[in-house]
């Protein structure tokens, strides 16, 4: 089973995977090659790749585009580390992949629901929460009490403004009449309406 693989990112089939498989293989556009890439930007024997320990190396073969590593040409044997960018020419560009073990990411999987159990659990001891949701509600309660004294002091102003408008219209009602009484030059409206002021005043009402 191949441990590594190159995926197309850009070139005539991005997504498309190429599985990297034994001690030695080449890169070009032959269909001969272990990755053939049919573009003109591939020479038809690219490149090589050898396996040197656990790890890929990999050297241009006298391409006319060339080979790159992460924008780097390369002019000899070049280390390939997971998630490397290996480039042909200018459009042709692959990433280089480290393929996981199918086995642990099963295992991995099976254990993942009961560890998504057993963390849902404890969660649902916070439940007691809506407490203070019903504790918060308590206080709106005494709202209108408050606002009672807010009616019983705009209905005392009200009676004040109500008799000092009743006060001012006396008061001008009898500056009125004085003023009446007054108009008359004879005097008779003072003996008729008001005689003791008028004898208080001097005058003579018969």
């Amino acid at each position: 089973m191949s441990q590594f693989q190159f995926v197309m990112r850009s070139g005539p089939h991005p997504g498309k995977v190429y599985p990297i498989d034994g001690a030695e293989l080449t890169i070009g556009r032959d269909s001969s090659n272990a990755v053939a890439i049919n573009d003109a930007e591939v020479s038809r024997k690219h490149a090589k790749m050898e396996l040197r320990g656990s790890s890929y190396v990999i050297q241009d073969l006298g391409s006319t585009n060339g080979t790159f590593v992460n924008g780097n040409r390369t002019s000899g044997m070049q280390v390939l580390n997971p998630n490397d960018i290996v480039s042909f020419g200018e459009n042709i560009v692959l990433m280089y992949e480290a393929i996981s073990d199918p086995n642990a990411t099963m295992i991995s999987s099976a254990k993942a629901p009961k560890t998504a159990a057993a963390a849902q659990r404890p969660a649902r001891a916070p439940a007691p929460a809506p407490a203070p949701a019903y504790s918060g509600q308590v206080p709106a309660g005494p709202a209108p009490v408050a606002a009672a004294p807010a009616k019983k002091s705009g209905s005392g102003k009200l009676v004040l403004i109500i008799i000092a408008v009743v006060v001012v219209c006396i008061i001008l009602g009898c500056v009125a009449l004085l003023l009446w009484i007054d108009a008359d030059k004879t005097g008779a409206r003072w003996c008729q309406y008001l005689p003791f002021v008028a004898q208080w005043l001097g005058a003579v009402c018969q």
